[in-house]
């Protein structure tokens, strides 16, 4: 007897799970966000063994977390797509609420399954690592805000006016300090606590340039390199891969990356990048080197972020530390 295909998708809200399942037919439905609902309804749904499922949810943060835990150990192929990758997948498209939102994700994914992976949940370390970072960001945002607000509010003529919003300020970046140093102390001893990431984490670090907070960053955006396997997929993500610029027989730009980028993470690798060069090290030896042939500065720098991903992956896959004069050119 042949399997059916059904294919279901999955609109996310704080309290509402939007579904559309697609066969033959086109079937709506709605039921709470809450663990016991996703339980109830999946449970009795995926019992039927005639069909073949694949069920697929836009990433939309914390609200699609339940199901992203629930899902992967159901009989059934679970998919969660970038809500970018969506967008662009649409194509033109007028007007937009939660039940034509599921019908579209469960379009995507009838027409897409074939050349998606399945979603890998990830381990609730790496859950609390990625709340503490966010955290942590959030927290820094916030006082480098202030301070520039500091810089701005002496052009004033009140001068007591200035002096009191000045004492104010430095209260709140003093206390925000004070919380980022309690977040970097909790994530340092997250770190500690799974021998498997620590690992990881001494790997990357012993890469000039690689810090903390980026070596963090490249373990959990890649799923502790489940989810991203290849460094050139992780260079794409992070929008450090140049592509081509050429059409016809008419334009030839130059090659550029792409907009379409995690730009935290690419900030991260930047900064790592700045650092590296200013080191003694084969990065920097390559970075000079590229700098006096007459290259372009930000286009070597750019080379060198793509660099540090392929290191990652080098001493990931090879189970290995960092060591100078490795092939650079």
């Amino acid at each position: 007897m042949k399997t059916e295909l059904k294919f279901i998708g999955i609109d996310v809200s704080k309290s509402t799970l939007d579904i559309c399942i697609l066969s033959d037919t086109t079937e709506s439905l709605v039921i709470k966000n809450t663990k016991r609902s996703i339980f109830k309804y999946f449970g009795h749904l995926l019992k039927n063994t005639a069909h073949e499922y694949h069920i697929c949810v836009e990433n939309t943060g914390k609200y699609s977390w339940e199901l992203m835990r629930i899902l992967p150990s159901m009989k059934c192929s679970f998919y969660v797509v970038n809500p970018l990758h969506l967008k662009k997948s649409l194509g033109l498209v007028r007007g937009k609420n939660d039940v034509i939102d599921a019908v579209r994700i469960a379009r995507f994914i009838r027409k897409n399954h074939d050349e998606m992976d399945c979603y890998i949940e990830k381990r609730k370390v790496l859950e609390s690592l990625q709340v503490l970072m966010s955290e942590r960001k959030f927290r820094v945002k916030q006082r480098k805000e202030i301070k520039t607000k500091n810089k701005e509010i002496l052009v004033l003529d009140n001068a007591k006016l200035v002096k009191s919003i000045l004492s104010k300020n430095q209260k709140l970046i003093k206390e925000l300090t004070k919380q980022i140093g309690t977040i970097e102390l909790e994530l340092k001893q997250l770190v500690d606590s799974c021998q498997r990431i620590k690992n990881m984490a001494s790997q990357l670090q012993s890469i000039p340039g690689v810090g903390p907070i980026l070596c963090l960053n490249l373990i959990v955006k890649t799923n502790e390199f489940k989810t991203i396997k290849e460094a050139r997929k992780l260079a794409c993500y992070a929008g450090v891969a140049p592509f081509a610029n050429t059409s016809g027989i008419s334009v030839f730009g130059r090659n550029k990356v792409s907009n379409l980028a995690d730009k935290g993470l690419k900030k991260l690798l930047h900064l790592g990048a700045l650092s590296a060069i200013r080191l003694n090290n084969d990065l920097a030896i390559y970075y000079h080197r590229k700098v006096n042939e007459g290259k372009n500065k930000m286009s070597v720098i750019n080379a060198v972020r793509n660099k540090i991903i392929h290191l990652v992956f080098a001493l990931i896959n090879n189970q290995t530390f960092y060591k100078n004069r490795l092939a650079t050119s």
